[in-house]
Formats: structure tokens, sequence, C-alpha cells
């Protein structure tokens, strides 16, 4: 049957989010004002990436797609784990907001930095990446960039398709799709089906996610898009498992820590309503959340050796109303974002261990759970209203402002008294290592912020234009941040760090950025240079001896930079792309203690060079080539400056091949030139060890279209 006018055009307004690269200054983003935008009048660096590419690509890893936009690394923790970098050095720390189709997809108070594997990311229909501090409509967590995942849109008429995949090392994966439209109705389902046994050993995962959309035309001009999403992941997560430097290149394949694991469940429904009568719109849309994981982290195992499980269940709504007027193209936007997160930890002391060698290089074969050292339930509360205008003085230029208003609060109730807990742990049949846990008591920690913004385009030529911003931001500390203190020796250090912990300061950021976009002669660009100013930012002091961290404010940071991306079609079968970067990110100033200054040190994990370059070679319709290049600068791999890495360069090539209308091959060569190199490299205990990557693997997949 014929799809309904207003499903037919909603679909069309999320499909411009995965234009192609052409139509650089034409294209839409969705994620800076929460509905579409063109791109020739956001006043910030959004890198968008499309539909088609994510399709033709198939990532196994959103390390695989998530570099193609300048400034961007996402590296590989083990399975679909992975910490990013986007104007920030590489971390583990709330500095980044993850979305889905514009909704947050975890609480505040309990950041991820895996949160890429809880969304089903293979089959997106487009990631938008909008670079820095958030716009006012998005609060705490967006500080280094937001990461907005488009679900597919549902089709026009009845499609399915299954694709299956083998490779290297035990991979397989079975990716599902398809969706039918109806008189007032469209919808898309999708499962996502995966294993490998890992390459290296005890690296082993099974993941099984999964999307439905469904969108509806609810007649007098409002329309409504229920999302249900959904993932399972049971992996080993000894991929993030450093080696010395010596199994580093002779070894890569050994892990020290095959005791580690790590599952993970998440679940979200949202329900979005939208209303448009002549120059206003209404928009609201709760939703729900339900995230959950049990961790025996590889990383803490020779300092404090624990297992935990943290569950938090979210209730939330999204409201916004927005108002067009014809003076100047005037548009006002308010709203109001409200969110409920209840959430626990238990979190045991290992009693045992099983181990052989020492140091750096010691292997963990085995344990058995202790005592409990954490139980407690937190719940998160924010309630955070916002403004944003824009107004056009002159037919070229565009200003935008906007303000918002942060009120986040933790309700904290512990199962224990505010006393340290102890705890031990008995190595080999030794002598017992007695740890002790601070405690906090019961109670409310605050939080209350106002973040402005204001920025401009100028359209330069239809074909190009400039803009300006300055973006203030904040991130409130975590869950665990602020009431999991690192474990001490003594139980007045415990409840000292307990303190200490509750004391924790929120980040606040400055950033200025200008720009310029456009294309001329067939050459698409985009440049951006920007500078971040982070006060009180919250960074995990190392121990160098023992390698116990804990999160402490520090004066300042900075982090400044210049973005390129570019796109050239050379010929009619061959396209050039690339995303570079060029970034410096330092700690201003940071006194660790009265012996110890990092001021003026370069941040470690932060390379000053990014790049991705793709070369795309399509002689016919049916068939696809693509060559990529990604190259990694140097970096130091501690706080001192002590020691770096010295970077890398890798190749994969990919391709596609329509053998008929219903079927497809494709399939790629990640790491071709077979290359030793890091994830990530840094210096433990006063020795130098690193993650080891991908050595070459191959995939290769069917897909059947009807």
């Amino acid at each position: 049957m014929r799809t309904h006018p207003l499903i037919a055009a909603l679909m069309a307004v999320h499909a411009c989010s995965a234009l192609a690269q052409e139509a650089t200054l034409s294209e839409v983003t969705v994620t800076g004002t929460r509905e579409g935008q063109a791109l020739a009048e956001t006043p910030a660096s959004v890198g968008i990436i499309q539909g088609d590419a994510i399709a033709q690509g198939k990532p196994s890893h959103p390390s695989q797609i998530m570099g193609q936009v300048p400034g961007v690394w996402v590296n590989v923790t083990g399975g679909e784990g992975h910490m990013t970098a986007i104007r920030q050095p590489l971390t583990t720390n709330p500095v980044y907001l993850y979305l889905e189709d514009g909704v947050p997809t975890r609480s505040t108070g309990f950041f991820n930095h895996n949160a890429l594997y809880e969304i089903n990311l293979p089959q997106a229909g487009g990631i938008e990446v909008s670079k820095g501090p958030g716009t006012a409509l998005y609060g705490s967590d967006a500080i280094g960039g937001v990461i907005n995942v488009l679900t597919k849109t549902p089709p026009a008429q009845r499609e399915f398709n299954a694709a299956a995949e083998a490779g290297s090392y035990g991979w397989g994966r079975l990716l599902v799709d398809g969706g039918d439209a109806y008189a007032h109705d469209a919808w898309r389902g999708s499962l996502n089906l995966t294993h490998t046994d890992g390459w290296r050993d005890a690296t082993g995962y099974d993941r099984q996610a999964g999307t439905l959309r469904w969108d509806r035309d609810l007649g007098g001009d409002a329309l409504l898009k229920t999302v249900l999403a959904f993932s399972n992941i049971d992996q080993q997560t000894a991929g993030s498992s450093t080696l010395t430097l010596n199994d580093y290149r002779r070894d890569p394949t050994k892990s020290y820590t095959p005791i580690s694991y790590r599952k993970v469940g998440a679940l979200r429904l949202s329900s979005a309503y939208e209303r448009e009568q002549g120059d206003t719109l209404v928009s609201v849309t709760p939703y729900l959340r339900d995230n959950s994981m049990e961790l025996l982290a590889n990383w803490s195992l020779a300092y404090d050796p624990t297992v935990y499980t943290t569950a938090n269940r979210s209730f939330g709504v999204l409201a916004k109303w927005r108002r067009d007027f014809v003076p100047m193209r005037a548009r006002l936007i308010a709203g109001i974002d409200l969110d409920v997160s209840p959430g626990s930890r238990e979190e045991n002391r290992l009693a045992t261990l099983d181990t052989t060698g020492t140091g750096v290089s010691k292997i963990y074969r085995g344990y058995s759970v202790g005592s409990r050292v954490y139980d407690y339930d937190v719940t998160f509360v924010g309630a955070s209203p916002y403004v944003h205008g824009e107004f056009s003085p002159s037919a070229r230029l565009r200003v935008t402002g906007g303000l918002r208003y942060d009120n986040l609060r933790y309700e904290f109730d512990n199962n224990f008294t505010a006393s340290a807990v102890a705890a031990s742990t008995r190595e080999n049949g030794g002598a017992a290592v007695t740890r002790y846990y601070g405690q906090a008591a019961d109670g409310t920690v605050s939080y209350n912020h106002l973040s402005p913004k204001l920025g401009a385009t100028y359209a330069l030529s239809k074909q190009a234009d400039l803009y300006a911003s300055y973006n203030h931001a904040f991130r409130a500390p975590s869950e665990g941040q602020l009431f999991r203190a690192s474990a001490a020796t003594s139980a007045a250090l415990a409840q000292l760090a307990a303190q200490s912990a509750l004391g924790l300061k929120p980040v606040k950021v400055n950033q200025y950025e200008v720009g310029l976009r456009g294309k001329t002669g067939g050459l698409d660009y985009q440049l951006a240079a920007y500078r971040i100013d982070k006060t009180d930012d919250i960074l995990s002091y190392k121990d160098p001896v023992t390698s116990a961290t804990q999160s402490v404010n520090a004066g300042q940071t900075r982090h400044q930079g210049i973005e390129a991306g570019l796109g050239w079609p050379l010929t009619k079968a061959l396209r050039f792309d690339s995303a570079l970067s060029y970034a410096k990110h330092s700690y201003e100033e940071w006194r660790v203690s009265a012996t110890t200054d990092y001021s003026g040190k370069e941040m470690e994990a932060a390379p000053r060079v990014i790049a991705n370059t793709r070369l795309t070679w399509q002689p016919t319709p049916a068939s696809r080539v693509q060559l990529e290049w990604l190259s990694l600068g140097r970096y130091w791999m501690d706080q001192a400056n002590t020691a770096k890495y010295d970077g890398h360069d890798l190749f994969n090539l990919r391709g596609n091949w329509t053998l008929s209308k219903q079927l497809a091959l494709y399939g790629s060569v990640q790491n071709l030139a077979d290359k030793r190199f890091a994830e990530s490299a840094s210096l433990t205990s006063g020795s130098n060890v690193y993650a080891p990557g991908l050595p070459r693997t191959f995939y290769i997949g069917l897909e059947s279209k009807w």
C-alpha cells in the first residue's frame, strides 16, 4: 500500500542526515537542535557518517567507521569495547554524550565509555558527531563531543534482507533487517547476532542486539516515532590486557588476565510525539532505560582485585516547544529534560588469586570471590530547562544563542555504615593482603550550573560558509567517581579518600571555534580550529609505583587543534576522502603534590596527529573497492612525559560486489600489511606496556534482499 504523506515526510527528514558527501552545505543535521537543520546554518563542527557508508562497510567494531570524522579516534579494548578521543586524549572519563535518535543512551550518573557497544551500530541509519561542548540543548557529559546514532527509517514498501558473515578467529555474524509501510504506519526491525573466538587468548565474545522502530501518523499534523532497542553482551575482556614489550613483539596472543570478563545488558524504549501546526512545533519524548553490567576488571587485578555488578534504570522525558517568526527568520526553542535514574553497586573483593610470574607480566589464572566491599543504592535526578534562539539580521548572516540550567543531584543510600570496610586477598596461599574501602554516609550531593552558548554562520556564497562559536559546558562527577573511592592501606586513609571523592567539583569548559566549509571545483572541504580550556578537570592520578588510580580535580587543562575533512572525485570512478587533525593536549596547571608538578606537560594517550584517508574505486554500479590508510601519531605514555609510543600506520581493504538484484558479496581485510601496533600504550609500575592490536584479519559476507 502507499505510504501516508506524513510518514513519507518523516522518513525524508531523517534520511537527510545520510546524504551523499558531495552535498556538503545542503546536508541536514538533526543533533544541534533535535530536528532537521541545514549544516550551513549550524555554527559547529559536525561530522556526518552516511547510512550508505555503514551499510557498505558493515563495521565489526565502532573503530572501523568512526575515524571517517576528522579528529575522532576510537580504539579497541576487547570485543566491541572501546575508548574514545574527540578533542580530548583517549580516555575512559565521562566527557562524551551518546545518543540514539537524540535520546541519551545512559544517565549522566552512570556513564560507560563503552557506550557504542550498547547500540546496534552496524545496522544504524547514520551517525552524527558534534565535536566539542554540546549546545544548550545538551548539558552534562557533552564536553568532548555528542555522538548521535540514528536508527534506520522504515521502508516505503515491504523489504527484507539478511547478511551472513564469516571471518578469521572464529568470527561469525548474522544481520537481519526488514520492514513495511501501511496507510498510517511504517515499521522496521533489525537483529544482530555476533560471535567470535577472539584473536588473543581469552578474548571471545557473544552479542545479541536488535532495534524495532514504528512510525505512526496520528492525524492532525501529529507523528509518533517509537524505538525499542536492546543489547546483550557476554565477553572475555582480556583484549585490553597489556603486555611487556618482549611479549608484545614476540607473543601478542598472550594474555596475563584470562580470568577477566564483562556481561552487559541494555534496554531502551522511547516514543517521540511531534505535532507541527503552522509556525509552531511541540515535541515530547518519554523514555525508559535499563542498564546492567557484571565486571571482573583486568586493569586493577594487581592493586584492587574485585568483581562487581552495577545497574540503573531510567525514567525520563525530553520536552520541547519551537516557534518560527517571519521577521529575520527568527526561531525560538524552549524545553526541559527530566531524568530519574535509580541505580546500585554491589562489589566484592577477590579472596584468593592463583597466579604465576611476577611484576607487570604476572598471569592471573584463577580466583575465588570474597567479602562485600561496596553495597549501595544511588538515584540520579536531573531537571534541565533550556532556551535556544536564532535569527538572521541579513540574508547571509545567521546568529544563534542559548542558555541551559542544570539542576542535578545524587540521592545516596549506603547499606554499610560510614566507616571503612576491610577485605583481604591471599595470593597462591601466601600471606593475606588487607585493604580498606572508605564508605560515605547516606546523603545528597547536588550540582547547579548555567551554560551559555553563542554562534554565527556567514554565507560567503552558495558554495561556502564561515562560522564562529563560543560554547560553555560542564560535567558533574559520575556515580563511580563520587561514591567508589580507591582502596587504601588503612581505615583512616580509606575514609579520607571517600570524603575527598564527595568533594569532587564539576568540570567546567569553555570552547572557542572558527570554521570554514564548502565546495569548489568538485572538492568538498570542512576546516575547523578550536581551543578548549577546562578547569577543575577530573583526572585519574596514577601512582607510578603501584599503578593505583584516584580521581582528582586538576587545576586546568587545554586542548587546541585544527581539523580538516576533504572529499574529491578524482575521476568518474575514483574518489578521494580524508579526515585529518592536529592537536595538542596539555596540563596547564596540575600540581599533584609538593614534589610532583605536571604543569606544562602534555597529556598521555594524546597523539597530535590523527588521520584517516580513503581511496574508493567504483568502476561499475555493481562493484566497489576501498583502500583505507589510518595514521596515528606519537604520544606520551605517562603523565610525567618520560616514555613515548611511536604511533602507527595501518591499511585496510574493503569491497562490495552486487551479483544480482537479490544477492551481494562483500568483504574486508583489516591490517592489510599485518603490522604490529598497540591499541593503547602506557607506563605501569615503571614498565612500558602495550595492548596489541588486531593482526591481518579477513571477513567475508553474503547479503540477500527480497
